[in-house]
């Protein structure tokens, strides 16, 4: 199984085992799928023994939410706001994010052409992301450092399957 991190943070951002799309040479697609999570409740453990009758319940509340799978599975940390105005993300993307990558990627030895390649690919697809920005939540790693990448999370046209938009040179891979 091959976790990929995020190159500047290390937080584990998706695996290998979700369906993974290649877009345009710079970003992946990762398909999800929204499930109901529950959250507190009791955890029975039955060893035998009767409940005193003395005793008072102690039942906790149960509550269910519907996640995207590959978030809950990674950790992924919604923002706060949930959603992110499109002059803070631009401002983080091009000033901040953009450099870090390049940075990262001379760093781990990679080529004058994979570095030229991933800037010039990645401002046109900054574009597509900016002109849909309405549609995206966005998601940090579990470290919630707003210097790494931010995932993107949206709706196939189905309204229904949701997918993750990273950016490949913003990935490391890891094999385990």
């Amino acid at each position: 199984m091959i976790i990929f991190t995020d190159i500047i943070t290390g937080d584990e951002i998706v695996s290998d085992t979700f369906r993974m799309k290649e877009v345009d040479g710079v970003v992946y697609e990762i398909d999800g799928k929204m499930v109901t999570k529950v959250i507190g409740g009791d955890v029975v453990v039955d060893i035998g023994g009767n409940p005193s009758a003395l005793e008072a319940s102690e039942d906790m509340e149960t509550k269910t939410e519907a996640v995207v799978d590959v978030c809950d599975a990674f950790r992924l940390e919604e923002t706060i706001p949930k959603h992110l105005e499109k002059k803070q993300y631009l401002s983080q993307l091009k000033e901040g994010y953009m450099k870090r990558v390049k940075e990262a990627l001379k760093e781990r030895g990679a080529s004058d052409d994979t570095v030229k390649e991933f800037q010039d690919k990645a401002q046109k697809y900054s574009v597509k992301i900016l002109s849909r920005w309405d549609n995206y939540d966005t998601y940090t790693g579990q470290s919630q450092d707003h210097d790494g990448m931010y995932v993107l999370v949206d709706f196939r046209e189905d309204g229904v399957t949701p997918y993750l938009t990273v950016w490949k040179h913003g990935l490391v891979e890891v094999k385990v």
